[in-house]
């Protein structure tokens, strides 16, 4: 019998890209209650981070580099795995196949109270990835192209 999984063929996510927009950064990072003297040293420092995707099969590792500071996420699909939120709180964060070409990632904190919050990164049919971050009803879109 075969897995419905072996059927499909998952997009590649794997390159190095560099953002060409961004949409609400700020007002998830104020969604998530940063004060403005940090939010507006995270937009800048936020205004053109360097990513680099590389997978292998279902085990994607993320690096994410900005003036500020870098960040690195390594998880396997469907199964759970530690990380930070935008405003580097830790939470436990569970990423999934929405579609062949789509991870979402739902995130709990490990503790405290705070927005729900989560991730979907999608490569587009022209080739763009789109990640999208969510802070309850607040929406970030963040549109790259691969270097």
């Amino acid at each position: 019998l075969f897995s419905c999984y072996s059927l499909l063929t998952f997009t590649d996510f794997s390159g190095k890209w560099k953002m060409k927009s961004s949409e609400n950064f700020e007002d998830l990072l104020k969604a998530l209650g940063v004060n403005m003297f940090l939010r507006k040293i995270a937009v800048t420092a936020a205004s053109s981070p360097a990513v680099e995707i590389t997978q292998q099969g279902e085990t994607l590792s993320i690096k994410t580099s900005t003036s500020v500071r870098t960040t690195h996420v390594s998880f396997t699909m469907g199964q759970s795995f530690n990380e930070a939120t935008v405003d580097g709180r830790p939470c436990t964060s569970f990423p999934k196949w929405e579609t062949d070409t789509k991870i979402s990632c739902e995130q709990t904190l490990q503790k405290g109270d705070g927005p729900k919050t989560s991730w979907t990164r999608e490569v587009t049919n022209d080739g763009e990835l789109i990640l999208t971050m969510t802070a309850g009803d607040v929406v970030c879109t963040r549109v790259y192209e691969k270097e």
